[in-house]
């Protein structure tokens, strides 16, 4: 008489696949809130605009005066918030995930210091006097500071996450203080600095978009490559080298799709802040450790949260305006110490 060993029923297919559904409503989710926010932001502002005008406008426009505002000045605005606020958002959930700590930030890398000095020069020798200028000379001192970290930082042992952040914080502190005594030294510089410094989304056009969007493009790609690595380099580097990963390469990879993205975002609309801690940190907390979902759920967040930001300084700034920096700042960084102290932060 045989005996059948008991075995284990298998989990039922649905169970099994519910996590990959819920974040899948999730992610489909993040897409209706930022599909909402971009639908405010164009019937949003001084001028507050009815459905019916923001439709007319964008699909038979007649020259009107709803027409011109939802086509020439919030639609482009809006579209370059979109486009921002997803590089800088997923920017910020790599380098969490590079330095292994969800308070890490793109400007620890000394990106938006060099995008700024660069700018400065631009200025001060009279050839950057408009923002499609500016945006190439941000471009290139953000994308030379980013490497030049990451080539400092690899002397020695290699580029690993503490030596990363400490490479980059001096050079960001040594590119501050160049910046700040070639600024202090010309008034007609300063006055022209400040403006691109605070960050803002007001008056760039669909041409500035047009001009950071190949190099969005390759970091998006980048980060797309980097996604599953950065899984293994979150169990450490020797555990993420004894599965076959290659350390150097995946950090490579990872610093290329951080230093792009920041540098579209900072060359596009100046130095915004805490947009990437924030959106890469909520997305940690919704989703999890896995790349795969956290990087677009950063992104969308990211995006979602730059257009509101600058619709809320459209609405409270009365004739004027706040912009999207000074609103992200005063708003975001409250709260995201209130999160800060009542959670953990370490991955």
């Amino acid at each position: 008489m045989s005996s059948a060993v008991p075995t284990r029923p298998a989990l039922p297919p649905v169970r099994a696949a519910r996590p990959a559904v819920r974040r899948t409503a999730a992610l489909l989710a993040l897409v209706a809130v930022l599909v909402l926010a971009f639908a405010a932001s164009l019937a949003l502002g001084s001028r507050w605009l009815g459905p019916g005008a923001v439709w007319h406008a964008l699909v038979s426009s007649d020259g009107s005066d709803a027409d011109v505002i939802v086509r020439d000045l919030r639609l482009p605005r809006t579209v370059v918030a979109v486009l921002i606020g997803l590089c800088l958002g997923i920017a910020g959930a790599l380098m969490q995930g590079h330095t292994r700590n969800a308070l890490a930030e793109p400007g620890i890398f000394g990106v938006s210091s060099g995008a700024a000095f660069a700018v400065v020069l631009g200025l001060q020798l009279g050839v950057a006097d408009s923002v499609s200028s500016t945006v190439w000379f941000a471009l290139a001192g953000a994308l030379v500071a980013t490497f030049g970290v990451q080539r400092l930082a690899s002397r020695g042992s290699g580029a690993t996450p503490v030596g990363l952040a400490l490479t980059g914080a001096a050079v960001a502190a040594l590119l501050g203080a160049l910046t700040s005594s070639i600024v202090l030294l010309d008034a007609d510089t300063l006055d022209a600095y400040r403006f691109w410094a605070v960050g803002s989304v007001a008056g760039r056009g669909l041409d500035v978009a047009g001009q950071v969007l190949p190099f969005a493009l390759v970091g998006l790609a980048l980060a797309a490559i980097n996604a599953r690595d950065l899984d293994l380099l979150t169990l450490g580097d020797d555990v993420a080298a004894g599965l076959g990963l290659s350390i150097r390469r995946a950090r490579l990879v990872g610093l290329g799709a951080i230093g792009l993205l920041t540098a579209a975002g900072v060359a596009a609309c100046g130095p915004i802040g805490f947009l990437g801690l924030l959106a890469g940190h909520v997305a940690r907390r919704m989703f999890g450790a896995r790349n795969v979902w956290l990087i677009p759920a950063a992104g969308l967040i990211g995006a979602t949260a730059l257009i509101l930001a600058d619709l809320v300084g459209r609405l409270v700034g009365g004739a004027g305006e706040v912009q999207a920096g000074v609103v992200l700042g005063i708003v975001g960084a409250p709260l995201f110490v209130i999160v800060v102290r009542r959670r953990a932060v370490a991955l």
